[in-house]
Formats: structure tokens, sequence, C-alpha cells
């Protein structure tokens, strides 16, 4: 995994992209989930959510060590 990514000159950390394309993932699946009532039959929603996110992120770097590498 590279650490930085030159973004139009800028240096960004690559867990901040992957961070914000994790987070608009989550916000698709959540509305999703929502939409299907799922979220009735989930004890803590918020926390569902931030569960979803971190599990996002983690598969999005790890799929980036291992194919983009």
């Amino acid at each position: 995994m590279r650490y930085e990514l030159d973004l139009f000159g800028v240096l960004v950390p690559s867990l901040l992209l992957w961070s914000v394309i994790a987070y608009a993932l989550a916000r698709l699946i959540s509305k999703l989930i929502a939409r299907a009532g799922l979220y009735r039959r989930i004890w803590h929603p918020a926390l569902f959510d931030f569960a979803l996110f971190i599990f996002l992120v983690t598969g999005l770097v790890f799929a980036s060590t291992e194919f983009f590498s």
C-alpha cells in the first residue's frame, strides 16, 4: 500500500482516501438497509453503522495492499 498519494500536487494520506470511499459506501448501504426496513431488527443502529464503516475501511485497505501494490 502506498502511504501517500499525490493529488494535484498535494500529498494526501491514502487512509484518508479509503476512509472517504468507505464512508460513501457505508451511507449507501445504510440507506438500502433503512429502505428495506432491516433497522428494526438491529439492536443499536449507530453501532451497526460504525461497525459497517470500520469493516469497509478494513476491506478497502486490504484490497489495496493485495491488488494495487
